[in-house]
This record gives C-alpha cells, sequence and structure tokens, in this order.
C-alpha cells in the first residue's frame, strides 16, 4: 500500500513512523508511506495557502489551489482520497478493515479554520476521529495510518487482531501475565485450567460485561 499525507508541518510525523510496527512494515516494503507538504504547490508570490472567509469570521480558510494542484500531481486510477475534517463521518474499525485493502491513499490534513468547501469535491471519503477539534489533521492522519497499517497482510498475524476490541461490537476481553499473584490481585482460575472451551465462554462474557460498563452503545448494534 502507499499512503501519501498531504500536511502543512510534515516534521509532527517524526517519530511516529521510524519506530514499532510501522517502521517495520515500511522496512519489509509492505508499506510506503510520503509526506507532502502542499505549501510548496502554491502558485502564490508570498507562499500563501490560506486566505480570509468570504462573509467574514474568525481564523484563515486553506485555499483550493494548493491542494487542488497537490492531489492531481499524485492521484492514479486505483487511488482514495480522505479528507480528514470534524464534519466526517465516525472512524471505525470497519473502516480501518476496507481502508487497508486499497492501494493507495491520499490523506489530506486540515489546518488553521477549515478548507474552503470546494475541495471536497476532489475527495472520495471525509473521515473525523471523534466529537472534538484538534489544531489540525494531522494527529488524526497518524491515527489512520496506524490503525490501517497493522492490518495489511503481513504487517502483523491475523490472530493479534481479529479478537481486537470493536471488530464484533465488543471490547476486548481482559488480559493478565505473569505472576499469578500480585499485590494480592490473582489471575482468574479460569484461565489457567486449560480448558479452551470454558475459557472462550469466559472471555466473552467478559467482553459483553466490560461493554456494558464502558460503551453500551456498541451492544444496540
Amino acid at each position: 500500500m502507499k499512503i501519501d499525507i498531504l500536511t502543512l508541518f510534515p516534521e509532527m510525523f517524526d517519530g511516529v513512523f521510524t519506530e514499532s510496527i510501522i517502521k517495520r512494515a515500511i522496512d519489509n516494503n509492505l508499506v510506503e508511506i510520503n509526506l507532502i507538504n502542499f505549501r510548496d504547490y502554491t502558485l502564490d508570490p508570498h507562499n500563501k495557502v490560506d486566505d480570509t472567509p468570504y462573509g467574514g469570521g474568525a481564523g484563515m480558510v486553506l485555499m483550493c489551489q494548493p491542494i487542488f494542484d497537490c492531489v492531481k500531481s499524485l492521484k492514479k486510477d486505483n487511488s482514495k482520497v480522505i479528507l480528514l475534517t470534524p464534519s466526517g463521518i465516525p472512524y471505525k474499525q470497519s473502516i480501518a478493515y476496507d481502508l487497508k485493502n486499497e492501494k493507495h491513499l491520499i490523506i489530506i490534513c486540515g489546518h488553521y479554520e477549515g478548507f474552503d468547501e470546494r475541495i471536497k469535491s476532489i475527495c472520495d471519503l471525509e473521515l473525523s476521529i471523534g466529537d472534538y477539534v484538534l489544531t489540525g489533521g494531522e494527529i488524526p492522519a497518524m491515527v489512520l495510518v496506524d490503525s490501517i497499517t497493522r492490518l495489511i497482510d503481513g504487517v502483523i498475524t491475523e490472530d493479534s487482531h481479529i479478537n481486537d476490541s470493536f471488530n464484533n461490537n465488543l471490547l476486548d476481553y481482559p488480559t493478565y501475565t505473569k505472576p499469578r499473584v500480585y499485590e494480592g490481585m490473582e489471575v482468574p482460575e479460569v484461565l489457567l485450567n486449560g480448558d479452551h472451551k470454558k475459557i472462550d465462554e469466559y472471555r466473552l462474557q467478559e467482553s459483553i460485561k466490560l461493554t456494558e460498563k464502558n460503551r453500551p452503545d456498541l451492544l444496540d448494534k
């Protein structure tokens, strides 16, 4: 998979893509990640990429020209263009699974007060990572890349993500490791007896209990 990220602040990604699972995926040629500063595409003599909003109001708005020209230079027949915006549809694990099958993602990071509305016309999907406002789209882009990359075949084993939280509208069950007792807290006996049918039943019940407690909205689905 190839992922192109359009951003005004490529330095923000330093470290995020050079550690852990994403770094291994890059080193193994399972994913290619490019950071493109769309300021490089502006035709403005002062390198501007934003301007004041028509109708008045606070802040500055990203202009069409730099982003349009940047996307046009990158886009191929198999590209999917994603706009990160608070007004997008909520990002979910099911969307991550869909996107991991794409050949080429172009992710546009917003900044300042927002986008010129016409930029949406060149996008295939608008995504939001939550009901809150960030200073820009860089952190959401990191979230997308991390959540998608780990699902790509060969990056991690399928068993490592098939039972993840949200895959079946349940939160993941609690897990334990050695020692068996720590500060008076014991590992549940059912996990120690080797009866995998009972272990599976226990884990399912614990997933349901945790979801009822923390995310009852998921059970409605």
